[in-house]
């Protein structure tokens, strides 16, 4: 069945994950499409539909009890344990990414940083020591690492997929603005703010 899923249905699963955890932190038990659609600016006949893909969470007059449905929306997306991350690059944005407090209770750790620098190899970040590009391949194999950030330069961001494609990571988070060349099997997600500036400026004034 997960072939025939749409991806920008599991592209939405987080949404209602991160809106559930929230209603949670309110203290609230059950909720229903309709304030989940209210809240998330998405139809309630669409989260009805989205959420059908995986099973019947809910039922019609009482709602979604939001401990069970947060737990199977983790269970889909493989958030029932912590995921260990390797970050290429350590310059001003490779920091703050290491220093972000928002992916650990999400499910993901980041254990590992790498860098060229001569300068930041042997630094901590945090409590990560920097290490040196050179050990990328045989640190993430080592440690069997199957997602990887990488926040380097453009002219470098290609080298280093393929590098970390053949120590054995599955999905890139991809800083750099530049779209990235891999195998099949291998998820990438881009990050880059200036193209979604670009693309809201069309809107304006």
């Amino acid at each position: 069945m997960a072939s025939e899923i749409p991806d920008i249905v599991i592209g939405r699963l987080p949404v209602y994950l991160r809106e559930l955890s929230r209603l949670s932190e309110e203290g609230l038990e059950i909720t229903s499409s309709h304030q989940l659609a209210e809240r998330l600016g998405i139809s309630s006949a669409q989260i009805r539909k989205d959420l059908s893909w995986f099973g019947p969470f809910g039922k019609q007059g009482t709602g979604y009890n939001i401990p069970y449905l947060r737990e199977q929306l983790k269970k889909i997306l493989k958030l029932d344990h912590e995921w260990p991350v390797a970050l290429i690059g350590a310059g001003d944005l490779g920091r703050a990414l290491a220093r972000y407090g928002g992916f650990t209770h999400r499910g993901f750790r980041i254990v590992m940083i790498f860098d060229n620098d001569p300068a930041k190899i042997g630094s901590y970040i945090g409590n990560i020591q920097v290490q040196a590009a050179e050990n990328i391949e045989e640190q993430i194999r080592a440690g069997q690492i199957q997602i990887a950030m990488i926040a380097v330069p453009t002219s470098s961001a290609q080298a280093i997929a393929d590098t970390v494609v053949k120590a054995g990571v599955r999905a890139i988070l991809n800083y750099a603005p530049i779209t990235l060349s891999v195998q099949n099997g291998v998820r990438i997600q881009y990050i880059d703010p200036a193209a979604h500036l670009q693309h809201m400026t069309y809107y304006l004034g």
